[in-house]
């Protein structure tokens, strides 16, 4: 039988396991977890919690002997639940915080049955370790093709026709849950954690071809609350700028399109323009709110676009991304979905 505690020196060594067991809390798994890993708690979210307070209020005596009891039930109810159709040669991986008593329980009870169980050594924390050497690694090698254009030139859209043509496209924004601006909020939809973030970005990282280009929008260092790596922006900022040209009026259009849930919910688009107050004044936050209120959605975008969106883009764009100064031009005045498959087919074939 294999040793009980392995250790894994980069990620690709995990996938020589049938199955990873997490055995954190539901709220610790829910924050980040390897890819494709099970959760299966040894302790709940409350009774981490409670052991937690006893450990420290009390004794460490008394909170082990109170986790041992959750911990024994926990597992039994996995063995019930979940492990009973497993065959005799599965050989999982039993993942905790650190790889302490948690992973250790359940990797003795299932190696006294007969599995090759084993546990991470490190936990979770070596995972986050590879995740984040591997990111600061990988975007390195990436050639990326970096789509521009003004707030409502239809990037986003763009760029994933561009993926649908058969590109390699990375898009950042879907990852993140956020459209990126101020404004880019998107109802019943949070963004995840920075550590989960990272996770799904990985995944898109390490299935792109560094032999084929990227086509990637062009983003500050944030999207909404997250933050992108350091070698990542590093490497888009120096990429070639494909750059949407499109008509005011068909950004408004757009806009006023891709941001129709706003419409249903004045209160809500409300209070995200208290978020602009300490970049316009209080005599265009008043007037915008009442534009609002009275559902005058067209002058509320082109105000927003021409008094707001549109400076703050040709600061930030001319001053962060190098092939900014001689970007391949695409000018359209069609952000219809059709138009916008015709653009794509362009910047495709050009």
């Amino acid at each position: 039988m294999k040793p009980e505690v392995v250790s894994v020196g980069q990620l690709g060594d995990l996938s020589g396991f049938d199955e990873i067991i997490d055995v954190r809390s539901p709220a610790e798994f829910a924050e980040d977890h390897i890819p494709g890993s099970t959760n299966c708690p040894v302790l709940d979210d409350r009774q981490r919690a409670e052991v937690g307070t006893l450990y420290k209020q009390v004794s460490p005596f008394a909170a082990r002997k109170l986790g041992a009891a959750y911990v024994s039930a926990n597992i039994a109810g996995h063995l019930l639940e979940r492990f009973q159709s497993r065959p005799k040669d599965w050989q999982p991986l039993v993942v905790c915080w650190r790889g302490g008593q948690r992973s250790a329980a359940l990797t003795y009870v299932l190696r006294r049955i007969g599995w090759e169980a084993q546990q991470l050594d490190g936990g979770y924390r070596t995972y986050r370790r590879l995740v984040v050497e591997e990111l600061d690694r990988l975007p390195r090698a990436l050639r990326f093709r970096v789509v521009c254009g003004a707030t409502g030139s239809g990037k986003s859209r763009t760029l994933q026709a561009i993926g649908g043509l058969g590109e390699q496209i990375l898009d950042l924004e879907e990852l993140a849950c956020h459209k990126g601006s101020v404004l880019g909020v998107l109802p019943d939809c949070p963004q995840p954690s920075q550590k989960m973030f990272e996770s799904r970005l990985l995944v898109q990282l390490g299935a792109l071809d560094p032999a084929r280009p990227v086509y990637v929008e062009a983003e500050s260092r944030k999207v909404g609350i997250l933050h992108l790596p350091g070698s990542l922006i590093e490497r888009m900022r120096a990429g070639e700028c494909v750059h949407i040209e499109a008509s005011f009026a068909a950004r408004v259009d757009f806009l006023l399109r891709d941001y129709d849930y706003f419409t249903a919910s004045p209160e809500w688009l409300d209070q995200r323009l208290q978020t602009l107050r300490r970049l316009q004044s209080s005599e265009t936050i008043a007037r915008w709110r009442e534009q609002v209120r009275d559902g005058r959605w067209r002058e509320l975008v082109g105000e927003l676009l021409e008094r707001h969106y549109d400076p703050l883009y040709s600061r930030s764009q001319s001053h962060n991304y190098a092939g900014f100064e001689d970007p391949v031009r695409f000018a359209t005045d069609d952000l219809t979905p059709a138009g916008i498959d015709r653009l794509a087919r362009r910047i495709c074939g050009r």
